[in-house]
């Protein structure tokens, strides 16, 4: 009988970029697999994958009161569907699907995490209260013994068995989502044109982008003549979205470019000599960092969980600086700016750790183990 794996997903976009690979995985060791998510622009591409799509109507906002009919429908699409393993993908999936899999009495659970956001970087009295809430709820959800639990670094599987939310036989790290390698292939430098950094994610203030703007900003004060590429676009419904306008602002200032949601970001890379993120913390292992080394490209990053990962030791792959620190940032920039041969060296190493740790199939395997 061919077992049912269900994904739980918040968007369908989501699933299409970061769990396409193990998805796949899963079909391919005989899985019959089902994605429930929030159907936009990819409904139509995730089902001719053969796997089957469930709509589900996830709400981004009324807190945990407006999030019970969501909770309500969970329940009732794992009764009816009756997979024999639900995969919940993010920390909301995680909490509404490990409550709702208890109710429907689903057989088997896997939590991936995926980094806790704002909940790991943010002193706000929200994130306190959030952090609290999830140590108390979460445990005799997420810890028990037909659950398991996905985290990409070691400092959330750190932070995860600190607050309960598994154990260390129960937990195991997997570092990313996977980079397809033959896609993501390693590309030449541009020939001509000014030395350009690229970063591609949304456009919010955890990803540090008015860091890096005030960094480049700072080498061009100085001379350099640098150019900034920041693709992806605002988040209106996430309160720590930077705004259109401010966005706007930014690319009329000398040497900065606002390319909004790009498609096919290896157009990105290949217009860029190197990959930045200015990230204040909470990711998992970042996806448009794999993709920048893929490509072969050297990369400027913070130095917190999951960009670390990326770039191994310093001046492996790259350089990490301080979180919220433009100066350094700019340093490291300047670095590889200026010495075309330090760049090429970080960014064959790069592709080379790609290569090694970081490729899609593999990643899905043992996903799938």
């Amino acid at each position: 009988m061919t077992r049912r794996l269900l994904y739980l997903v918040t968007e369908d976009w989501y699933f299409w970029s970061h769990r396409l690979p193990q998805a796949r995985a899963a079909r391919d060791a005989g899985f019959e697999v089902l994605v429930a998510t929030r159907i936009a622009d990819h409904g139509a591409r995730i089902a001719d994958e053969g796997f089957r799509v469930l709509p589900l109507p996830w709400r981004r906002e009324g807190g945990l009161i407006g999030q019970i009919p969501v909770i309500a429908e969970l329940v009732r699409l794992y009764r009816r569907e009756r997979p024999d393993i639900v995969h919940h993908v993010a920390l909301k999936p995680v909490a509404f699907g490990a409550l709702a899999a208890r109710i429907a009495g689903v057989p088997a659970v896997v939590n991936a995490i995926t980094g806790f956001g704002f909940l790991a970087t943010s002193a706000s009295l929200k994130a306190r209260l959030l952090r609290t809430a999830i140590g108390l709820v979460l445990p005799p959800l997420t810890n028990r013994a037909r659950a398991r639990m996905i985290l990409q670094n070691d400092d959330d599987l750190a932070l995860a068995l600190a607050r309960g939310l598994t154990c260390r036989d129960r937990a195991v790290v997997i570092r990313g989502s996977g980079v397809d390698l033959t896609h993501f292939a390693a590309l030449p430098e541009p020939a001509q044109g000014p030395v350009t950094i690229a970063i591609v994610s949304r456009m919010l203030r955890i990803k540090g982008i008015d860091t890096l703007v005030d960094a480049v900003r700072l080498l061009r004060t100085r001379g350099l003549d640098v150019r900034l590429l920041l693709a992806g676009g605002p988040d209106p419904a996430n309160p720590a979205s930077f705004t259109e306008a401010t966005l706007k602002s930014w690319a009329a200032e000398p040497g900065i470019d606002w390319l909004g949601p790009v498609e096919d970001v290896r157009t990105v890379w290949a217009q860029a000599h190197i990959a930045v993120l200015a990230s204040r913390g909470g990711e998992g292992v970042p996806k448009s960092l794999l993709e920048a080394a893929a490509c072969g490209r050297a990369i400027v990053a913070t130095d917190v969980p999951g960009c670390r990962d990326v770039t191994g030791r310093e001046g492996e792959a790259g350089f990490l600086v301080p979180p919220d620190d433009p100066a350094a940032m700019a340093e490291a920039l300047a670095r590889l700016a200026q010495d075309a041969g330090l760049r090429h060296r970080l960014a064959a190493t790069a592709r080379q750790r790609a290569e090694t740790l970081f490729g899609a199939e593999s990643i899905g395997r043992e996903t799938v183990a």
